[in-house]
């Protein structure tokens, strides 16, 4: 744990930081590991979908321990866009970890979370941003779907695999929960137990919580820089335990009447 320690913020951060925190309205969240030649692309990308908007965002990078050129190019790019935050693991700590970092850190009450080596498309953040806030306080989250993947013929198919295999057993009605393009409320994600590679299961966690989820077709691009930190042995068997465990909470869950309301008088 003292290994994320400097990408957590200490008690207490937001309420010093409160004026910052409330002018912003997005947290863009990425996590990276050894994707140096893809910063300044991807950022400017992000930059370029969210400036004429008007929303109010921050771009928050969070570097699992890279032993690449990627923290030169997130300080370089740091002197470029004034949005962009950097927060670093002293080690790799996993995707999960890196994102949970990186909420923690947020100042956006609604969180957009995407993948770093490019293949998520930055031009739908604007669009998943309108679904979640036409919808008030009903949704919780937008899931992006993946209507055609540009990945290898062995991603798509063990992918599809542990797409059905999940929905069938966790009901979470999720046909892409894979896709690292997502929009969720702040102070949702963080009523959700945290565990390694829960990134994998948001939508079912959400669902848990009494929470609504929806989804949108986004984009998907083929890999254009660097190499995929992910395979059959750390991917597809890995997520089929963490599966057995999502299980398991879900049968351990109250019901959402149960939490309490405040009376007024």
């Amino acid at each position: 744990m003292s290994d994320i320690s400097s990408a957590v913020p200490p008690p207490g951060v937001h309420e010093r930081d409160s004026a910052a925190a409330s002018a912003i309205e997005l947290s863009v969240v990425v996590p990276v590991k050894n994707e140096a030649d893809n910063i300044l692309p991807l950022i400017e990308e992000i930059d370029r979908a969210l400036t004429p908007t008007g929303v109010a965002y921050e771009i928050v990078y969070i570097d699992d321990g890279s032993n690449d050129a990627t923290p030169a190019r997130l300080a370089e790019a740091a002197k470029i866009f004034p949005r962009l935050r950097r927060l670093r693991h002293a080690r790799s700590c996993g995707q999960s970890a890196a994102i949970r970092s990186g909420v923690f850190a947020a100042r956006g009450y609604a969180i957009a979370t995407l993948d770093g080596d490019g293949q998520n498309d930055p031009a739908d953040l604007p669009r998943l941003w309108t679904a979640l806030t036409a919808a008030g306080a009903d949704l919780a989250m937008v899931a992006g779907q993946r209507v055609k993947r540009r990945d290898t013929l062995v991603r798509r198919w063990s992918s599809r695999i542990a797409n059905g295999v999940r929905a069938g057993l966790l009901g979470d009605d999720t046909p892409d929960t894979g896709c690292g393009l997502k929009l969720f409320r702040r102070d949702a994600f963080l009523r959700l137990p945290y565990f390694d590679h829960m990134h994998r299961f948001l939508p079912a966690l959400m669902k848990r919580e009494g929470l609504k989820v929806g989804q949108e077709a986004v984009n998907h691009r083929p890999r254009e820089r660097g190499t995929s930190k992910y395979g059959i042995n750390n991917r597809l068997w890995v997520s089929l335990v963490d599966l057995v465990g999502v299980i398991w909470l879900q049968s351990r869950a109250r019901h959402p009447a149960s939490r309490a309301v405040e009376l007024r008088d």
